[in-house]
């Protein structure tokens, strides 16, 4: 089984954005997928028991690992992960996420995590490979010129940025992901996922 950890320690970053829809996208490839939701508000838990029986299926991560066999678990990880837990769940995942917003506030504590996360032997030993991803962007602004300069001087790679679409709240309110969707309507956003998912594939 290969695992994806989700992390920023910044409540609100898109962790269960992220988590969500890249547990869709893989289930969409006909994967066995579990998807782990550490988070106190249990937001991808209630993303799981809202989602339409027909569609393909994505397991909490309570489901019995040995008989289900998973190809992947996808983690959605707590606001606040730090110490032990930071290490345990890094030493679990072969790929890291982080997602980052265009604010001061997600920038200053993204860069103390950024900070952390080198030191983790698992990223040291290239173990566990990490990559930004910008969450909830407008290019037109002047915080979203900001994030571009933040994430290119973070030393990991930066894979795309996400734009700010109701097509996210509206998936998330029914339990779907954009790989759920006809391709009509979710066409300019998948073509965003691409190079995330194209990183994915590579390793």
């Amino acid at each position: 089984m290969r695992s994806i950890l989700v992390a920023n320690p910044k409540g609100g970053s898109g962790k269960t954005t992220l988590a969500t829809h890249l547990a869709g996208y893989l289930a969409s490839l006909g994967r066995q997928v579990v998807l782990a939701d550490l988070d106190r508000q249990q937001s991808a838990a209630g993303w799981l028991e809202r989602r339409p029986p027909q569609l393909p299926t994505i397991h909490g991560h309570h489901a019995n690992k040995q008989a289900l066999r998973p190809d992947w678990m996808v983690i959605d990880s707590p606001a606040g992960l730090h110490g032990d837990k930071l290490t345990a769940a890094v030493k679990l995942a072969e790929l890291v996420i982080v997602p980052v917003q265009p604010s001061a506030f997600d920038m200053l504590a993204t860069g103390d995590f950024l900070r952390v996360l080198r030191k983790e032997k698992a990223v040291r030993k290239e173990r566990s490979q990490v990559a930004m991803v910008g969450m909830r962007v407008d290019p037109r602004t002047r915080s979203t010129a900001e994030l571009a300069e933040f994430l290119l001087a973070a030393e990991f790679p930066v894979l795309t940025y996400l734009r700010d679409a109701q097509l996210y709240v509206q998936c998330a309110h029914e339990g779907l992901s954009l790989f759920d969707l006809p391709p009509s309507r979710a066409a300019r956003d998948v073509e965003q996922w691409q190079p995330l998912l194209d990183w994915i594939s590579a390793h």
